[in-house]
């Protein structure tokens, strides 16, 4: 049951305030400062969720080569059938949106979240006992990637509705934790491999994240007036809401759909990737794992300082920057290193296009839900977001295996050349620059609904 205090106090995200900035109006002991210190554990509950679910699922690089070295259920698999598992676990964090957001507003974060941290530790072990590749299919990425979902989810649909003025910047903080997670998972599972075998390392990261994912979920809570709204709703909590087609057929939301959804189907590429090409430019396994950690670390470094950014220059401004930066980076910079041959000027082409990418690319994500409430509305973003998740997760699914399929294959990651990854290169960078110029159509959409330009969106 829900605290009846809290249908006294204010939406936290009414326009000019923040959780900092509310006045309890009734119910004296429900106090503006512990409605202050709720909006920063809902942060950093979310931080904590994205750190171990998307950070584990964003440091499957250091599996993905791990598993191109390997026989046994690997022997004779492709590059693109092993990047499937990674695919499985990233795409379907986002396709169980609809149902994770709606069963997020009628039973609560906490128990959708208890329940996918239950998911996510038994993927991690159950694929520890596997023997063939489609056993690794169903619960490293499958079960996983089911468990990610309702961890994911809730944290993202909870937490902007605390905040208005610092909305970029808190969400930049949350989702940082996926940047983080992949900066301390990456090295880690590296160590944890090569000294206790990868099946004793899925068991030990299948005990860590449920202890991590159930301690956060007791946390999470719905600001007061969104938890106001769901109660008197409650009649419908078996109903999955589909999404406000009054909106959906405005072409502002088609527009943002298409940019949401090519941007995801590009996105995941290199992150999964940067391993197995360091590889091939002659990097060692442990100079691979690092370029994850890198690029995750500089994620997180970019989510919080451009996200903080965006509250002050235009959340959608950021976004479209960052989009077009991190396609130019693919085309300007990773395309030409696969064309050069080997040698240090290469190597330092691709960590140019690692930095740059990591810092821009990752943005995207957390400006995502900040921009479909400042859009369309925070009380329209929970009939919208999850659907728009769907969309990102579907363009993950279909974009990331055709790009691993148009590796050319070597006999394993070492021994492949980085002219192997030409043709999927060329198509990240294609799809992250349609995505860019959708982005600008947003940008000058929002900008003539206005009826007088404003530069800061």
């Amino acid at each position: 049951m829900s605290d009846p205090n809290l249908h006294a106090i204010p939406l936290a995200s009414d326009p000019g305030t923040d959780a900092s900035s509310v006045e309890v109006l009734t119910q004296p002991s429900y106090t503006a400062q512990q409605l202050k210190r709720q909006a920063v554990l809902t942060v950093m509950a979310a931080f904590t969720l994205t750190f171990t679910g998307c950070g584990l699922n964003f440091a499957f690089g250091v599996y993905q080569e791990l598993y191109e070295s390997l026989g046994g259920p690997f022997e004779g698999v492709s590059p693109a059938q092993i990047d499937l598992i990674g695919t499985l676990g990233v795409s379907l964090m986002t396709i169980g949106a609809p149902f994770a957001s709606a069963w997020t507003k009628a039973y609560g974060p906490c128990k959708v979240t208890l329940l996918g941290g239950t998911l996510f530790a038994a993927g991690n072990v159950f694929a520890s006992f596997g023997t063939q590749l489609w056993h690794f299919i169903l619960a490293q990425g499958v079960l996983l990637g089911c468990g990610t979902c309702l961890t994911y989810i809730p944290s993202v649909t909870v937490a902007p509705a605390w905040f208005d003025k610092r909305r970029g910047l808190a969400l930049g903080i949350a989702l940082s934790g996926t940047g983080v997670g992949g900066l301390v998972w990456a090295p880690t599972l590296r160590v944890l491999n090569s000294t206790f075998g990868f099946r004793t390392t899925l068991r030990i990261t299948g005990g860590v994240s449920f202890f991590l994912i159930c301690g956060s979920a007791f946390i999470l809570k719905w600001d007061p007036e969104s938890q106001r709204r769901n109660e008197m709703n409650a009649q419908n909590k078996f109903k999955i809401p589909l999404v406000n087609w009054n909106i959906a057929r405005s072409r502002l939301f088609m527009i943002k759909a298409a940019a949401a959804t090519l941007q995801a189907a590009a996105y995941y590429t290199p992150i999964y990737f940067f391993s197995s090409y360091a590889r091939a430019l002659g990097f060692s396994a442990v100079a691979g794992a690092n370029f994850i950690a890198m690029s995750n670390g500089l994620s997180a470094a970019g989510k919080v300082v451009l996200g903080h950014a965006a509250d002050r220059y235009g959340r959608l401004n950021i976004l479209l920057i960052c989009t077009l930066i991190s396609s130019i980076s693919i085309l300007a910079l990773w395309l030409p290193s696969s064309l050069l041959g080997s040698g240090a000027h290469v190597s330092a082409i691709f960590i140019v296009f690692t930095i740059i990418y990591g810092v821009t690319a990752g943005v995207y994500v957390s400006l995502f839900p900040t921009v479909l409430a400042e859009i369309f509305g925070v009380q329209h973003f929970a009939s919208i977001n999850g659907f728009l998740y769907m969309l990102r997760g579907l363009g993950t699914l279909v974009g990331t295996p055709v790009a691993g399929a148009l590796i050319r294959n070597g006999s394993s990651s070492v021994s492949r050349l980085p002219s192997s990854f030409t043709s999927c290169i060329t198509m990240v960078g294609v799809l992250l620059m349609v995505s860019s110029g959708a982005v600008l159509m947003v940008r000058l959409e929002v900008g003539k609904r206005t009826g007088a330009w404003r530069w800061k969106v």
